[in-house]
Parts: C-alpha cells; structure tokens; sequence
C-alpha cells in the first residue's frame, strides 16, 4: 500500500475532507494512474450530498485524467507513462450488456470498500463510482481507461471522461437521431453545450436550448444551438413548438430535475422521444401521461454516459476536436486545486460553471 492524498466525504452533506489514504497497488487487470486533472460532475455532487446514497467515507470523482504509473498483470496495450482519460465505465466483457455492445450498463458489481482504497488506519473506504478520482492516484480496471495523445492538455482531457461523452453520445448515440430532425436540449450547462455539439455533429435540422439563464442560451449559441428559449417562460414549450413548426423529434433533459422530466414530453412532436440525461436524487420523480404518450406514439429513453464505447468513442471525438469541429478547451470554465475543492464544488453548484477542474500539481 501507498499513501497519497484524497478528498474523502465522511459525512453527506458537509465539506470533503483532505486527508492522508492508503492505495493498493494494481490488481490483474488494472492499472495505476497519476491523476494530472480531475473535473467536478454535478453526479459527484450528488453523491457528497446523499441523492444517491452507498457507504461512507468515500471518495468520490470520475472525470479525469493522466499519466498510467504501474501496470497489474495482464494489462495488455498500455505502458508506463501512457497518458490517458479515466472514466467510470468499467467493463467486463462477457455480461448480456457488454456482449451487446453496451458497455456503460455492464451488469458486474463495480467499486467497493475491500479494493483498492482504505483509510490512513487501515479502516474501509468506499471507491465510489468505481474510480475515486478526487485523489492524487487511482487504481481502476483497464477497461475504463483511453490512451489520448501526449500534446493534449491535461484540463481538457479530463472532461471527456463524462461530460463530453455524456452529451455528445446522447445526442449522436443514444437518441438514434435521424439527419434532419428538429431536437430540443433543455439544460445549456456542461452536459447540456455538449448534447448541442452532438446534434449538429449528427446532422439535425434545428437545435434548441432551453434554460433558465440568459448567459447559459448566450453560450448555447456558441456551441451550435440554432435557437433559444427561456425555461422562464410559462409555457417554453409553446414557443418551441412556433419555432419549428410542430413539436421536436427528441427531446434531450440534461438537468438532473425531476419536474423537468414530467414537462419534457410536452415539448415532442408525434412519435418522438425524450432522452433521458441528467440524474435527478433517487427519491426524486416525476410523472406523465401514458396515454397521451401511447396514443402520439412517443418513447422515454435511457442514455447512461452517452451509451458509448469509450475505446472506439474517445478517439472519435478527439479527433473531430482536433479537426476544430468541436469545443472542448471552453468547457473549461476555471482550474483549482485539490485543498480549494470545497470552494470548486460550491461554485458549481452556483451553476455559474460550465466545468470546474482540480489541477495536481507536483
């Protein structure tokens, strides 16, 4: 076991603490990583907070990135000193999901409180999310791990590992969106700005953003969005609906807000469907009329982390990134470092932030 430092949450609710943890070394099939970034997702937020529940201390964080540092056995196409993209996504490969190509909802028991984490006194640490990235090291399986290339910066790299994928495989995967069809995103935050990116990679006719702020739709503007609309108004969906000329053919939530889940299907044209993204707390619902959504012929759809393959999607979107064709550098909103991660996390939740990303420095 080594020591590093990790921000660990001992109780849901209050401030993580900095403190001194123990990390096992790499398992069969797992690899070591130096983490050079580290990105704060609103479902780490989540999970400090309680929405999700699983066992405390934990550390959590899952969008981030480095450098691989040691090598378990077995560990094929990577090598000491290979940068590399950390996700949650952790893969079996023989479950029902994997084998369908699904990887993002692998049927296998993931994180824990025996491996590979434990406190300073030797005590149970949870590895939530299956990577416990908010730490200066992790140890993860190879299957959540993408090598990216060596002139990359660490900070945009870091949100790939979630954001970027969450909302471009959304709208580009997930959705199955057809060229020419009218999508609307409601939520022009991280997720949000990239589930516009996806739409106009994937050729839609019309993109429209709804949020409450101003300078969200200002922003969704900048990355693609052909229209906007404020959630202010008393019924956005009417004047979504003006906009194109019937309601839209997917519909994409990426705010983790129950009541916007039971508005979204207002805004779906016949035989539509709403995506669903965001993640509201676990004792949060929401509710609609089967009815109405039958007789129209509409759909609820499911979309964990973009429904990607991050070994074939990772690289796909860093090369349309490098092409210029998507924004990565100005979802960036501001660096920290790992003691100001409580003031990170309050900034984010501010919803100012399109990302936020703690920057190791050694």
């Amino acid at each position: 076991m080594q020591t590093i430092k990790a921000a660990v949450c001992h109780a849901f609710g209050e401030p993580l603490v900095i403190e001194d943890v123990q990390l096992a070394p790499p398992a069969m099939g797992e690899v070591e990583v130096e983490i050079d970034a580290v990105a704060i997702c609103h479902s780490d937020i989540s999970y400090a907070d309680g929405g999700f529940g699983g066992p405390l201390p934990a550390v959590y964080g899952h969008e981030a990135a480095g450098r691989v540092t040691a090598l378990g056995e077995g560990v094929q196409g990577f090598a000491v000193g290979d940068p590399v993209c950390v996700t949650l996504i952790r893969a079996c490969g023989h479950c029902d999901s994997c084998g369908s190509g699904r990887p993002t909802t692998c049927e296998a028991p993931k994180g824990g409180t025996e491996h590979p984490l434990q406190t300073a006194d030797g005590g149970k640490l949870y590895q939530a999310l299956a990577c416990g990235a908010f730490a200066e090291k992790v140890v993860v399986d190879q299957s959540q791990i993408v090598k990216i290339p060596g002139d990359m910066g660490m900070d945009v790299a870091s949100v790939i590992s979630c954001g970027v994928i969450t909302g471009v495989g959304a709208a580009a995967l997930a959705a199955e969106m057809r060229v020419g069809q009218d999508v609307v995103v409601i939520g022009a935050g991280g997720v949000g700005l990239n589930a516009i990116q996806g739409a106009h990679i994937a050729g839609a006719r019309r993109i429209v953003a709804v949020d409450m702020l101003e300078e969200k739709l200002e922003a969704a503007k900048e990355f693609g969005a052909t229209d906007v609309v404020s959630a202010t108004e008393a019924k956005p969906w009417n004047a979504v609906k003006k906009i194109l000329g019937r309601g839209a053919d997917i519909v994409l939530v990426t705010v983790g807000v129950a009541e916007v889940y039971s508005m979204a299907p207002r805004y779906l044209a016949a035989g539509g469907k709403v995506v669903m993204v965001g993640m509201p707390h676990g004792d949060k619902v929401a509710t609609y009329s089967p009815l109405i959504m039958a007789d129209a012929g509409q759909g609820l759809v499911g979309s964990k982390m973009g429904n990607v393959v991050i070994k074939r999607d990772i690289p796909w979107i860093i090369d349309l990134y490098r092409q210029g064709r998507l924004k990565l550098d100005e979802l960036v909103s501001r660096h920290w470092s790992l003691d100001q991660i409580n003031e990170a996390i309050a900034d984010t939740k501010s919803g100012a932030a399109r990302r936020n990303v703690i920057v190791l420095k050694r």
